[in-house]
């Protein structure tokens, strides 16, 4: 994996999204200790999936939520966190972990979410979130039990529930589509397969920068232009 993220990101990526839910924590953990050097050595961010105990411990750009996780709080923010009562559990390395709703992160974390209908992408407003994923706006592996991809049209409709809170287009995103997901609404678009499982992953991320086109206007600091998703379990589609 370290080898993909680092060609990714040395293209030109802007931000990894790690994802390894599967992993044990303290594996989680060790990972994102291993990539975060060379993430920021690059002038990426690092946003660590639905887990925001360890986005704060290895000093992760950001954290990135389940449709369903409760917000954690961020030092200096009004906004509220979520109040979603959970019980620590203990982790794989044998220290009691915290659930996402009691940890606090650093003033300037990134908080996005996963988001799939009106429901959510409304929730995302109302919680002041930094940026949500749509998806899937295509057909894809990678999200199963979506239902129909959204497509153009729905994608369009999410994007206008969002209003100014950026939106990434994800789910069967490629070079030959950023455009029109652009088009439609999207401030950007976030990648999986088409990066984790290429056989050049630098090509394809050059590929997704040169389709992306020039920023309208300023939009919060964050993963815009593309975020790359790791999962090296994803293959190429």
């Amino acid at each position: 994996m370290r080898e993909v993220v680092t060609a990714a990101v040395e293209a030109g990526a802007p931000a990894v999204l790690l994802r390894e839910k599967d992993l044990p924590p303290h594996e989680r953990h060790a990972l994102a200790v291993e990539l975060a050097p060379t993430i920021a050595a690059a002038g990426a961010q690092l946003i660590v999936a639905s887990d925001a105990e360890v986005a704060a411990d290895v000093g992760a750009d950001g954290v990135h939520l389940a449709a369903t996780d409760p917000v954690p709080a961020r030092a200096g923010s009004t906004a509220r966190a979520g109040s979603t009562a959970r019980a620590g559990s203990t982790r794989h390395d044998g220290r009691l972990s915290r659930p996402d709703d009691a940890v606090e992160l650093p003033a300037g974390t990134l908080i996005g979410r996963s988001c799939h209908d009106e429901v959510e992408v409304r929730a995302a407003v109302d919680a002041q979130l930094d940026y949500v994923t749509v998806s899937p706006v295509a057909p894809t592996a990678s999200k199963p039990g979506y239902g129909p991809a959204l497509d153009v049209p729905g994608l369009a409709q999410l994007a206008a529930v969002a209003g100014d809170l950026p939106v990434l287009a994800l789910g069967g995103v490629g070079p030959d589509t950023v455009a029109r997901w652009c088009a439609a609404g999207a401030a950007g678009v976030a990648v999986l397969g088409a990066v984790m499982g290429a056989r050049d992953p630098a090509a394809v991320v050059r590929a997704l920068l040169e389709e992306l086109p020039p920023e309208p206007a300023p939009v919060p600091r964050g993963p815009w232009h593309p975020l790359t998703e790791a999962d090296p379990d994803t293959k190429a589609r």
